[in-house]
């Protein structure tokens, strides 16, 4: 019989997001990540949990992700565009993050979206603000989750966490 996910199951799965309108893949991942079906520490959304629960092995599940739910709105005074003379050399790269802080000294990440000659531009919204995508999963292994995997939610020493991943 074929092993399906279900509560306590200790499930791998590889994931990509992509962009709903364009289908562009905007993440993915190179390794299974692991976590354990039903767990209130797993960091997949409600409707992921439902999509993959009876899945096998080799199935593929899409689940639709609408951003502004998840980041918020896209805010463009979050946008910043400055004489590229005022910015320092090693923050003069396309895709480059830079981290700031607010008033309050709350930390906040900023990403260089546009350089040119003159000008740079950084946004801190979220890359996915905006945007329609469609969480795309497939199930590599199933198998028994042990007590201790049961309690974290995950394999005991994995890394990279599952949160860390999805922040990015």
């Amino acid at each position: 019989m074929k092993e399906t996910i279900q509560r306590n199951k200790y499930v791998e799965l590889n994931y990509k997001t992509v962009d709903k309108k364009s289908g562009e893949v905007l993440t993915h991942v190179e390794y299974p990540i692991g976590y354990v079906h039903g767990s209130e520490e797993t960091a997949l959304s409600p409707e992921a949990m439902t999509e993959l629960e009876g899945k096998a092995v080799g199935d593929i599940v899409e689940v639709p992700i609408d951003c502004d739910l998840l980041y918020g709105p896209r805010d463009e005074k979050l946008v910043f565009t400055d004489r590229i003379e005022n910015v320092p050399e090693e923050f003069r790269e396309v895709g480059m993050t830079i981290s700031m802080e607010n008033e309050k000294g709350e930390p906040k990440n900023f990403i260089v979206t546009r350089m040119d000659d003159k000008t740079l531009t950084i946004d801190g919204n979220n890359p996915l603000c905006g945007r329609e995508v469609i969480f795309k999963l497939e199930v590599l292994m199933i198998r028994d989750a042990t007590e201790e995997e049961v309690f974290i939610g995950g394999k005991v020493g994995a890394d990279p966490e599952l949160e860390d991943i999805l922040k990015q």
